[in-house]
Protein backbone atom coordinates (compact mmCIF):
# COMPACT_ATOMS: atom_id res chain seq x y z
CA UNK A 1 0.00 0.00 0.00
CA UNK A 2 1.27 3.16 -1.28
CA UNK A 3 -0.30 6.66 -0.48
CA UNK A 4 -0.45 9.47 -3.40
CA UNK A 5 -1.99 12.91 -2.96
CA UNK A 6 -5.14 12.18 -3.50
CA UNK A 7 -5.54 8.83 -1.17
CA UNK A 8 -4.08 4.95 -1.07
CA UNK A 9 -3.93 2.88 -3.65
CA UNK A 10 -3.27 -1.21 -2.97
CA UNK A 11 -0.81 -2.87 -5.47
CA UNK A 12 0.38 -6.40 -6.31
CA UNK A 13 3.95 -8.05 -6.08
CA UNK A 14 4.51 -9.93 -9.37
CA UNK A 15 7.66 -11.38 -10.54
CA UNK A 16 10.14 -9.49 -7.86
CA UNK A 17 8.46 -6.19 -8.17
CA UNK A 18 5.02 -4.19 -6.82
CA UNK A 19 3.05 -3.41 -9.44
CA UNK A 20 0.08 -0.37 -9.42
CA UNK A 21 -2.18 0.07 -11.86
CA UNK A 22 -5.30 2.09 -12.95
CA UNK A 23 -4.30 5.25 -10.53
CA UNK A 24 -6.21 8.35 -11.58
CA UNK A 25 -3.79 11.53 -12.28
CA UNK A 26 -6.64 13.29 -13.32
CA UNK A 27 -10.47 13.68 -12.92
CA UNK A 28 -12.96 11.67 -15.93
CA UNK A 29 -12.25 14.00 -18.94
CA UNK A 30 -16.15 13.96 -19.70
CA UNK A 31 -19.43 15.84 -19.36
CA UNK A 32 -18.13 19.78 -18.79
CA UNK A 33 -14.73 18.68 -18.52
CA UNK A 34 -14.63 17.04 -21.96
CA UNK A 35 -12.31 18.86 -24.65
CA UNK A 36 -10.55 21.07 -21.49
CA UNK A 37 -7.12 20.70 -19.91
CA UNK A 38 -7.07 18.11 -17.29
CA UNK A 39 -8.23 18.85 -13.38
CA UNK A 40 -7.19 17.17 -10.51
CA UNK A 41 -8.96 13.76 -9.48
CA UNK A 42 -11.01 13.75 -6.29
CA UNK A 43 -9.26 12.36 -3.39
CA UNK A 44 -10.90 9.17 -2.53
CA UNK A 45 -10.92 7.93 1.22
CA UNK A 46 -9.64 4.09 2.30
CA UNK A 47 -7.42 2.16 0.00
CA UNK A 48 -8.35 2.08 -3.64
CA UNK A 49 -7.49 -1.60 -5.83
CA UNK A 50 -5.01 -1.09 -8.12
CA UNK A 51 -4.55 -4.10 -9.45
CA UNK A 52 -5.73 -3.67 -12.71
CA UNK A 53 -5.59 -1.23 -15.96
CA UNK A 54 -7.53 1.63 -15.53
CA UNK A 55 -9.92 2.46 -18.74
CA UNK A 56 -7.95 3.18 -22.20
CA UNK A 57 -9.36 6.40 -24.13
CA UNK A 58 -11.78 6.08 -26.65
CA UNK A 59 -10.33 5.06 -30.27
CA UNK A 60 -11.08 3.07 -33.48
CA UNK A 61 -9.97 -0.46 -33.62
CA UNK A 62 -7.32 -1.08 -35.81
CA UNK A 63 -8.27 -2.37 -39.46
CA UNK A 64 -7.92 -6.10 -39.88
CA UNK A 65 -4.46 -5.42 -42.44
CA UNK A 66 -3.03 -3.84 -39.17
CA UNK A 67 -4.53 -5.86 -36.55
CA UNK A 68 -2.86 -8.80 -37.33
CA UNK A 69 0.05 -7.32 -36.63
CA UNK A 70 -0.27 -4.71 -33.51
CA UNK A 71 -2.31 -5.11 -30.31
CA UNK A 72 -4.27 -2.46 -29.13
CA UNK A 73 -6.69 -3.76 -25.95
CA UNK A 74 -9.73 -2.01 -24.67
CA UNK A 75 -10.86 -1.58 -21.04
CA UNK A 76 -14.17 0.27 -20.53
CA UNK A 77 -14.78 3.14 -18.40
CA UNK A 78 -14.46 7.07 -18.53
CA UNK A 79 -11.51 7.45 -15.98
CA UNK A 80 -9.17 7.10 -19.55
CA UNK A 81 -6.40 9.50 -17.05
CA UNK A 82 -4.65 6.89 -14.85
CA UNK A 83 -1.38 5.82 -14.98
CA UNK A 84 0.40 2.61 -13.53
CA UNK A 85 3.85 2.04 -11.92
CA UNK A 86 6.07 -0.67 -11.59
CA UNK A 87 8.94 -0.60 -8.89
CA UNK A 88 11.35 -2.82 -7.14
CA UNK A 89 11.17 -0.83 -3.77
CA UNK A 90 7.97 0.46 -2.74
CA UNK A 91 8.30 3.24 0.01
CA UNK A 92 10.70 6.17 0.41
CA UNK A 93 14.48 6.55 0.80
CA UNK A 94 14.87 4.10 -2.13
CA UNK A 95 15.27 7.30 -4.48
CA UNK A 96 15.50 4.79 -7.99
CA UNK A 97 15.51 6.38 -11.08
CA UNK A 98 12.15 6.71 -13.44
CA UNK A 99 11.43 5.93 -16.58
CA UNK A 100 8.12 7.58 -18.07
CA UNK A 101 6.43 5.84 -20.75
CA UNK A 102 4.27 7.65 -23.55
CA UNK A 103 2.81 5.32 -26.24
CA UNK A 104 2.59 5.22 -29.40
CA UNK A 105 -0.58 4.80 -32.20
CA UNK A 106 -0.93 8.37 -34.36
CA UNK A 107 -2.38 10.08 -31.38
CA UNK A 108 -5.49 8.21 -32.51
CA UNK A 109 -5.12 4.59 -30.91
CA UNK A 110 -2.67 2.69 -28.16
CA UNK A 111 -2.66 2.79 -24.51
CA UNK A 112 -0.71 1.65 -21.59
CA UNK A 113 -1.83 -1.80 -21.80
CA UNK A 114 -0.68 -3.16 -24.03
CA UNK A 115 1.40 -6.22 -22.99
CA UNK A 116 4.93 -5.70 -24.71
CA UNK A 117 4.64 -2.02 -22.36
CA UNK A 118 5.29 -4.37 -19.30
CA UNK A 119 7.42 -2.60 -17.06
CA UNK A 120 8.29 -5.45 -14.89
CA UNK A 121 11.86 -5.94 -16.76
CA UNK A 122 12.86 -2.02 -16.01
CA UNK A 123 11.43 -2.81 -12.59
CA UNK A 124 13.84 -6.02 -12.44
CA UNK A 125 16.93 -4.03 -13.38
CA UNK A 126 16.38 -0.84 -11.00
CA UNK A 127 14.39 1.57 -12.86
CA UNK A 128 11.02 3.06 -11.69
CA UNK A 129 9.06 2.58 -14.73
CA UNK A 130 5.67 4.63 -15.37
CA UNK A 131 3.42 4.16 -18.27
CA UNK A 132 0.68 6.92 -19.11
CA UNK A 133 -3.02 6.67 -20.92
CA UNK A 134 -4.00 9.95 -22.34
CA UNK A 135 -6.59 11.38 -24.51
CA UNK A 136 -6.38 10.12 -28.47
CA UNK A 137 -7.92 11.50 -31.34
CA UNK A 138 -10.27 14.12 -31.83
CA UNK A 139 -10.86 14.04 -27.44
CA UNK A 140 -7.14 14.63 -27.00
CA UNK A 141 -6.27 17.07 -30.32
CA UNK A 142 -9.34 18.36 -32.08
CA UNK A 143 -8.82 22.05 -33.04
CA UNK A 144 -11.80 23.90 -31.68
CA UNK A 145 -12.77 27.70 -31.54
CA UNK A 146 -14.56 27.17 -28.17
CA UNK A 147 -11.85 24.97 -26.45
CA UNK A 148 -8.43 24.94 -25.55
CA UNK A 149 -5.70 23.30 -27.77
CA UNK A 150 -3.89 19.72 -27.24
CA UNK A 151 -6.22 18.32 -24.20
CA UNK A 152 -3.73 15.32 -24.78
CA UNK A 153 -0.87 16.85 -24.41
CA UNK A 154 -2.05 18.66 -21.45
CA UNK A 155 -2.78 15.35 -19.75
CA UNK A 156 0.92 14.03 -20.32
CA UNK A 157 1.92 17.19 -18.49
CA UNK A 158 -0.21 16.18 -15.67
CA UNK A 159 0.65 13.04 -15.82
CA UNK A 160 4.38 14.31 -15.38
CA UNK A 161 3.12 16.51 -12.44
CA UNK A 162 2.02 13.59 -10.43
CA UNK A 163 5.06 11.68 -11.16
CA UNK A 164 6.94 14.63 -9.44
CA UNK A 165 4.55 14.68 -6.69
CA UNK A 166 4.22 10.82 -6.15
CA UNK A 167 6.96 8.87 -7.26
CA UNK A 168 9.11 9.04 -4.28
CA UNK A 169 6.27 7.09 -2.01
CA UNK A 170 6.97 4.40 -5.06
CA UNK A 171 10.74 4.36 -4.77
CA UNK A 172 11.72 6.95 -7.07
CA UNK A 173 13.87 9.45 -7.56
CA UNK A 174 11.90 13.02 -8.90
CA UNK A 175 15.33 14.69 -10.04
CA UNK A 176 15.89 11.46 -12.42
CA UNK A 177 12.88 11.30 -14.46
CA UNK A 178 13.69 10.03 -18.11
CA UNK A 179 10.48 10.50 -20.45
CA UNK A 180 10.40 7.97 -22.71
CA UNK A 181 8.12 7.61 -26.32
CA UNK A 182 7.87 5.97 -29.38
CA UNK A 183 6.12 7.20 -32.55
CA UNK A 184 3.45 9.97 -31.68
CA UNK A 185 4.13 9.29 -27.88
CA UNK A 186 7.67 10.34 -28.89
CA UNK A 187 6.34 13.68 -30.99
CA UNK A 188 5.16 13.89 -27.81
CA UNK A 189 8.36 13.86 -25.52
CA UNK A 190 9.83 16.10 -28.00
CA UNK A 191 7.17 18.79 -27.46
CA UNK A 192 7.32 18.66 -24.33
CA UNK A 193 10.96 19.19 -23.88
CA UNK A 194 10.94 22.12 -25.18
CA UNK A 195 7.60 23.36 -22.91
CA UNK A 196 8.27 25.77 -20.89
CA UNK A 197 5.85 24.42 -18.61
CA UNK A 198 7.23 20.67 -18.09
CA UNK A 199 11.05 22.41 -17.51
CA UNK A 200 12.16 20.53 -14.26
CA UNK A 201 9.91 17.96 -14.33
CA UNK A 202 12.21 15.26 -16.03
CA UNK A 203 16.11 15.13 -16.89
CA UNK A 204 16.66 13.32 -19.73
CA UNK A 205 14.55 12.13 -23.31
CA UNK A 206 14.02 9.46 -25.38
CA UNK A 207 12.47 9.66 -29.05
CA UNK A 208 12.41 6.67 -30.52
CA UNK A 209 10.91 6.84 -34.26
CA UNK A 210 9.23 10.38 -33.97
CA UNK A 211 10.53 14.03 -34.44
CA UNK A 212 9.74 17.15 -32.37
CA UNK A 213 7.08 18.59 -34.35
CA UNK A 214 3.71 20.75 -34.49
CA UNK A 215 1.22 20.05 -37.17
CA UNK A 216 -0.35 22.66 -39.22
CA UNK A 217 -3.21 23.88 -37.72
CA UNK A 218 -5.08 24.20 -40.92
CA UNK A 219 -4.36 20.34 -41.16
CA UNK A 220 -5.82 19.32 -37.74
CA UNK A 221 -8.60 21.99 -38.41
CA UNK A 222 -9.67 20.46 -41.60
CA UNK A 223 -9.86 16.64 -40.00
CA UNK A 224 -12.15 17.98 -37.66
CA UNK A 225 -14.24 20.01 -40.50
CA UNK A 226 -14.92 16.89 -42.58
CA UNK A 227 -15.78 14.85 -39.45
CA UNK A 228 -18.15 18.03 -38.85
CA UNK A 229 -19.90 17.99 -42.53
CA UNK A 230 -19.95 13.61 -42.02
CA UNK A 231 -21.39 14.50 -38.82
CA UNK A 232 -23.83 17.51 -40.04
CA UNK A 233 -23.09 19.62 -37.10
CA UNK A 234 -21.27 22.53 -36.51
CA UNK A 235 -17.00 22.33 -35.88
CA UNK A 236 -17.31 23.17 -32.04
CA UNK A 237 -16.02 21.79 -29.09
CA UNK A 238 -19.88 22.06 -27.80
CA UNK A 239 -21.60 20.43 -31.20
CA UNK A 240 -18.80 17.48 -30.67
CA UNK A 241 -19.56 16.94 -27.00
CA UNK A 242 -23.35 15.73 -27.70
CA UNK A 243 -22.57 13.38 -30.47
CA UNK A 244 -22.32 9.71 -28.93
CA UNK A 245 -18.93 8.96 -28.43
CA UNK A 246 -19.45 5.41 -30.67
CA UNK A 247 -20.73 7.56 -33.57
CA UNK A 248 -17.35 9.99 -32.96
CA UNK A 249 -15.56 7.74 -33.77
CA UNK A 250 -17.03 5.72 -36.51
CA UNK A 251 -16.58 9.56 -37.88
CA UNK A 252 -13.11 9.82 -37.31
CA UNK A 253 -12.08 6.62 -38.55
CA UNK A 254 -13.84 7.50 -41.99
CA UNK A 255 -12.65 10.94 -42.11
CA UNK A 256 -8.88 9.43 -41.71
CA UNK A 257 -8.91 7.13 -43.69
CA UNK A 258 -6.67 8.53 -46.38
CA UNK A 259 -4.47 9.64 -44.07
CA UNK A 260 -1.06 7.94 -43.46
CA UNK A 261 2.62 9.17 -42.97
CA UNK A 262 3.46 8.12 -46.42
CA UNK A 263 0.73 9.89 -48.06
CA UNK A 264 -0.07 12.98 -45.32
CA UNK A 265 -3.97 14.51 -45.76
CA UNK A 266 -5.92 16.06 -42.54
CA UNK A 267 -5.00 14.28 -39.09
CA UNK A 268 -4.55 14.79 -35.81
CA UNK A 269 -1.68 16.07 -33.91
CA UNK A 270 0.10 18.89 -31.22
CA UNK A 271 -0.18 22.49 -32.59
CA UNK A 272 1.67 25.74 -31.64
CA UNK A 273 -0.94 27.05 -29.30
CA UNK A 274 0.86 29.78 -27.95
CA UNK A 275 0.46 28.62 -23.92
CA UNK A 276 1.91 24.87 -23.77
CA UNK A 277 3.44 24.92 -27.21
CA UNK A 278 4.12 28.07 -28.15
CA UNK A 279 6.59 28.01 -31.03
CA UNK A 280 7.51 24.67 -32.82
CA UNK A 281 9.30 22.39 -30.51
CA UNK A 282 11.87 21.34 -33.04
CA UNK A 283 12.84 24.76 -34.29
CA UNK A 284 13.03 25.78 -30.06
CA UNK A 285 15.26 22.94 -29.40
CA UNK A 286 17.71 23.35 -32.45
CA UNK A 287 18.02 27.24 -31.38
CA UNK A 288 18.76 26.10 -27.84
CA UNK A 289 16.35 28.06 -25.85
CA UNK A 290 14.64 25.47 -23.80
CA UNK A 291 16.01 22.16 -22.44
CA UNK A 292 20.23 22.89 -23.13
CA UNK A 293 20.60 20.22 -20.09
CA UNK A 294 18.15 17.42 -21.22
CA UNK A 295 20.21 14.39 -22.35
CA UNK A 296 18.87 13.11 -25.29
CA UNK A 297 18.65 9.24 -26.87
CA UNK A 298 16.96 9.10 -30.28
CA UNK A 299 16.81 6.56 -33.22
CA UNK A 300 14.84 5.06 -35.97
CA UNK A 301 14.04 1.48 -37.57
CA UNK A 302 16.26 0.44 -41.07
CA UNK A 303 12.87 0.16 -42.55
CA UNK A 304 10.18 2.22 -40.75
CA UNK A 305 8.07 2.46 -43.84
CA UNK A 306 7.07 -1.18 -44.40
CA UNK A 307 4.81 -1.30 -41.42
CA UNK A 308 2.44 1.69 -43.36
CA UNK A 309 2.67 -0.31 -46.32
CA UNK A 310 2.78 -3.95 -46.13
CA UNK A 311 -0.30 -4.40 -44.09
CA UNK A 312 -2.93 -4.69 -47.23
CA UNK A 313 -0.54 -5.25 -50.03
CA UNK A 314 -0.02 -1.31 -50.22
CA UNK A 315 3.46 -2.41 -50.82
CA UNK A 316 2.92 -3.91 -54.11
CA UNK A 317 0.66 -1.04 -54.74
CA UNK A 318 2.64 1.44 -54.56
CA UNK A 319 5.54 -0.28 -56.49
CA UNK A 320 3.17 -0.63 -59.45
CA UNK A 321 2.48 3.23 -59.55
CA UNK A 322 5.64 4.05 -60.43
CA UNK A 323 6.08 7.02 -61.74
CA UNK A 324 2.62 8.55 -60.15
CA UNK A 325 3.70 7.09 -56.26
CA UNK A 326 7.78 8.99 -56.84
CA UNK A 327 5.78 12.35 -57.81
CA UNK A 328 3.65 11.73 -54.56
CA UNK A 329 6.42 11.00 -52.76
CA UNK A 330 7.91 14.59 -53.68
CA UNK A 331 5.35 16.48 -52.81
CA UNK A 332 4.53 14.59 -49.79
CA UNK A 333 8.57 15.47 -48.73
CA UNK A 334 8.36 18.72 -50.53
CA UNK A 335 11.76 17.74 -52.62
CA UNK A 336 12.57 18.10 -56.25
CA UNK A 337 13.81 15.19 -59.15
CA UNK A 338 17.30 15.41 -57.91
CA UNK A 339 16.91 13.81 -54.19
CA UNK A 340 14.29 11.03 -55.97
CA UNK A 341 17.62 10.37 -58.41
CA UNK A 342 20.13 10.37 -55.68
CA UNK A 343 18.29 7.56 -53.96
CA UNK A 344 17.97 5.95 -57.12
CA UNK A 345 21.88 6.26 -57.55
CA UNK A 346 22.22 4.77 -53.90
CA UNK A 347 19.50 1.57 -54.27
CA UNK A 348 19.82 0.80 -57.99
CA UNK A 349 18.36 -2.67 -56.98
CA UNK A 350 15.41 -0.96 -54.69
CA UNK A 351 11.94 -0.85 -55.94
CA UNK A 352 9.84 1.95 -56.40
CA UNK A 353 8.28 1.49 -52.88
CA UNK A 354 11.12 1.29 -50.69
CA UNK A 355 12.65 4.93 -52.76
CA UNK A 356 9.46 6.10 -51.60
CA UNK A 357 9.22 4.97 -48.38
CA UNK A 358 12.53 5.94 -47.16
CA UNK A 359 12.20 9.18 -48.77
CA UNK A 360 9.59 9.53 -46.39
CA UNK A 361 11.32 8.06 -43.89
CA UNK A 362 13.90 10.84 -43.75
CA UNK A 363 12.01 13.78 -44.79
CA UNK A 364 9.62 12.49 -41.46
CA UNK A 365 12.49 11.34 -38.92
CA UNK A 366 16.20 11.30 -40.00
CA UNK A 367 16.54 14.77 -40.95
CA UNK A 368 14.87 16.59 -37.66
CA UNK A 369 16.36 14.29 -35.51
CA UNK A 370 19.88 14.28 -36.98
CA UNK A 371 18.79 18.36 -36.70
CA UNK A 372 18.53 17.66 -33.43
CA UNK A 373 21.23 15.89 -32.45
CA UNK A 374 23.45 18.56 -34.42
CA UNK A 375 22.62 20.98 -31.98
CA UNK A 376 23.26 18.87 -29.11
CA UNK A 377 26.61 17.42 -29.37
CA UNK A 378 28.13 15.48 -26.64
CA UNK A 379 24.63 15.15 -24.82
CA UNK A 380 22.64 12.95 -27.65
CA UNK A 381 22.94 9.15 -28.27
CA UNK A 382 21.72 8.42 -31.46
CA UNK A 383 20.67 4.60 -33.20
CA UNK A 384 19.56 2.42 -35.60
CA UNK A 385 17.55 -0.74 -35.29
CA UNK A 386 17.85 -3.40 -38.21
CA UNK A 387 17.16 -6.53 -36.92
CA UNK A 388 14.47 -7.63 -40.16
CA UNK A 389 11.35 -9.34 -38.58
CA UNK A 390 10.11 -12.81 -39.38
CA UNK A 391 7.37 -11.58 -40.66
CA UNK A 392 7.26 -11.63 -44.40
CA UNK A 393 7.76 -8.48 -46.01
CA UNK A 394 8.21 -6.37 -42.82
CA UNK A 395 12.11 -5.88 -42.30
CA UNK A 396 13.27 -3.95 -39.49
CA UNK A 397 9.87 -2.35 -39.94
CA UNK A 398 8.29 0.77 -37.51
CA UNK A 399 7.62 -0.57 -33.73
CA UNK A 400 10.04 -3.32 -34.15
CA UNK A 401 12.23 -2.80 -31.65
CA UNK A 402 9.66 -2.31 -28.65
CA UNK A 403 10.10 -5.80 -27.97
CA UNK A 404 13.74 -5.40 -27.59
CA UNK A 405 13.65 -2.30 -25.65
CA UNK A 406 10.92 -3.65 -23.14
CA UNK A 407 12.71 -7.10 -23.17
CA UNK A 408 9.24 -8.84 -23.60
CA UNK A 409 9.54 -10.55 -26.78
CA UNK A 410 8.28 -13.51 -25.48
CA UNK A 411 4.81 -12.49 -25.25
CA UNK A 412 2.35 -13.02 -27.84
CA UNK A 413 1.90 -9.38 -28.98
CA UNK A 414 5.41 -8.96 -29.44
CA UNK A 415 5.51 -12.11 -31.68
CA UNK A 416 2.77 -10.45 -34.21
CA UNK A 417 5.28 -8.29 -35.40
CA UNK A 418 8.60 -9.69 -34.69
CA UNK A 419 7.58 -13.25 -35.57
CA UNK A 420 9.41 -16.26 -34.34
CA UNK A 421 13.18 -16.29 -33.39
CA UNK A 422 14.30 -12.94 -32.24
CA UNK A 423 17.62 -13.11 -30.53
CA UNK A 424 18.13 -12.90 -27.61
CA UNK A 425 20.88 -11.32 -26.69
CA UNK A 426 19.86 -8.07 -29.36
CA UNK A 427 16.64 -8.04 -26.66
CA UNK A 428 19.27 -8.13 -23.74
CA UNK A 429 21.22 -5.10 -25.33
CA UNK A 430 19.23 -3.21 -26.25
CA UNK A 431 17.29 -3.36 -23.00
CA UNK A 432 20.35 -2.69 -21.13
CA UNK A 433 21.18 0.49 -23.28
CA UNK A 434 17.93 1.95 -22.04
CA UNK A 435 18.27 1.10 -17.68
CA UNK A 436 21.57 2.45 -18.72
CA UNK A 437 20.47 5.93 -20.29
CA UNK A 438 18.21 6.14 -17.43
CA UNK A 439 20.75 5.39 -14.85
CA UNK A 440 23.22 7.19 -15.81
CA UNK A 441 22.44 9.36 -19.20
CA UNK A 442 24.55 7.59 -21.22
CA UNK A 443 23.58 4.43 -22.85
CA UNK A 444 27.14 2.85 -23.73
CA UNK A 445 28.32 4.64 -27.21
CA UNK A 446 30.02 7.81 -27.98
CA UNK A 447 27.64 10.43 -27.88
CA UNK A 448 26.75 12.71 -31.12
CA UNK A 449 29.79 14.82 -32.80
CA UNK A 450 31.42 15.22 -36.28
CA UNK A 451 31.88 12.34 -37.09
CA UNK A 452 28.56 11.32 -36.59
CA UNK A 453 28.47 7.88 -34.95
CA UNK A 454 25.16 5.94 -34.38
CA UNK A 455 24.97 2.50 -32.32
CA UNK A 456 23.32 -0.28 -35.09
CA UNK A 457 21.50 -2.77 -33.03
CA UNK A 458 21.07 -5.51 -35.92
CA UNK A 459 22.69 -9.01 -36.85
CA UNK A 460 25.34 -9.74 -34.82
CA UNK A 461 26.82 -7.69 -32.05
CA UNK A 462 25.53 -3.83 -32.05
CA UNK A 463 28.30 -1.66 -32.95
CA UNK A 464 28.68 1.95 -33.65
CA UNK A 465 28.57 3.24 -37.80
CA UNK A 466 29.92 6.54 -38.32
CA UNK A 467 27.22 9.10 -41.15
CA UNK A 468 24.83 5.94 -42.37
CA UNK A 469 22.84 7.94 -43.17
CA UNK A 470 25.16 11.21 -45.05
CA UNK A 471 24.79 10.55 -47.84
CA UNK A 472 21.06 10.07 -48.71
CA UNK A 473 20.54 13.61 -46.57
CA UNK A 474 23.45 15.31 -48.26
CA UNK A 475 20.91 15.09 -51.17
CA UNK A 476 18.47 17.07 -48.97
CA UNK A 477 20.80 20.05 -48.41
CA UNK A 478 21.67 20.21 -52.03
CA UNK A 479 18.10 20.77 -52.78
CA UNK A 480 17.25 22.94 -50.42
CA UNK A 481 17.05 26.02 -52.69
CA UNK A 482 14.36 24.51 -55.31
CA UNK A 483 11.30 25.73 -54.93
CA UNK A 484 8.58 23.98 -52.90
CA UNK A 485 5.06 23.49 -54.19
CA UNK A 486 2.09 25.65 -52.31
CA UNK A 487 0.77 23.91 -49.45
CA UNK A 488 -2.32 21.65 -50.20
CA UNK A 489 -4.92 24.44 -48.94
CA UNK A 490 -3.72 27.12 -51.01
CA UNK A 491 -6.13 28.63 -54.00
CA UNK A 492 -5.60 27.15 -57.49
CA UNK A 493 -4.01 30.94 -58.41
CA UNK A 494 -0.35 31.88 -58.63
CA UNK A 495 0.49 27.72 -58.15
CA UNK A 496 3.46 26.55 -60.09
CA UNK A 497 3.31 23.92 -62.80
CA UNK A 498 5.59 22.13 -60.52
CA UNK A 499 3.55 22.53 -57.31
CA UNK A 500 0.38 21.80 -58.99
CA UNK A 501 1.56 18.50 -60.84
CA UNK A 502 3.01 17.25 -57.56
CA UNK A 503 -0.33 17.69 -55.49
CA UNK A 504 -2.40 16.00 -58.39
CA UNK A 505 0.08 13.07 -57.92
CA UNK A 506 -0.18 12.91 -54.37
CA UNK A 507 -4.61 12.91 -54.80
CA UNK A 508 -4.04 10.74 -57.24
CA UNK A 509 -1.83 8.46 -55.34
CA UNK A 510 -4.17 8.39 -52.58
CA UNK A 511 -6.81 7.52 -54.53
CA UNK A 512 -4.95 4.26 -55.71
CA UNK A 513 -3.78 2.61 -53.12
CA UNK A 514 -6.84 3.62 -50.63
CA UNK A 515 -4.86 3.25 -47.57
CA UNK A 516 -6.33 3.36 -44.35
CA UNK A 517 -4.50 4.75 -41.28
CA UNK A 518 -3.28 2.51 -38.90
Amino acid sequence: MVRTPYGAVSGRFERGAAVFRGIPYAAPPVGPLRFRPPVPPEPWDGVRDAGAFGPTAPKPPYSEAFAQYLSDPVVAGEGWLNLNVWTPEPGRGARLPVLVWLHGGALTRGSSAVPVYDGQPFARDGVVFVSVNYRLGVEGYGLFPDAPANPGLHDQLAALRWVHESIEAFGGDRGRVTLCGQSAGAISVGALIAAPQAQGLFRRAVLQSGPPEALDRDKVRRMVRRMATRLKIPATAEAFAAVDPAVLLRAQAETGRLSSPVLGGPAFGIVVDGDLVPRDPLEALVEGTVARDTDLLMGWTRDEYRLWLVPGGLLERVDRLGPVALAGAMARCHCGGEVVRGYRALRPDAGTAEIVGQLVTDHLLRIPLHRLADARPGSSYVYEFAWPSGRTGLGACHALELGFVFDTGEVPEARKLAGEGAPRELADAMHRAWVRFAVEGDPGWRAWGTTHPVQLFGDGEPHVVHGPRDAELALWAADAGAPEPAPESDPPSGRSTRGTELRSAVRRLRRSVGVRRH
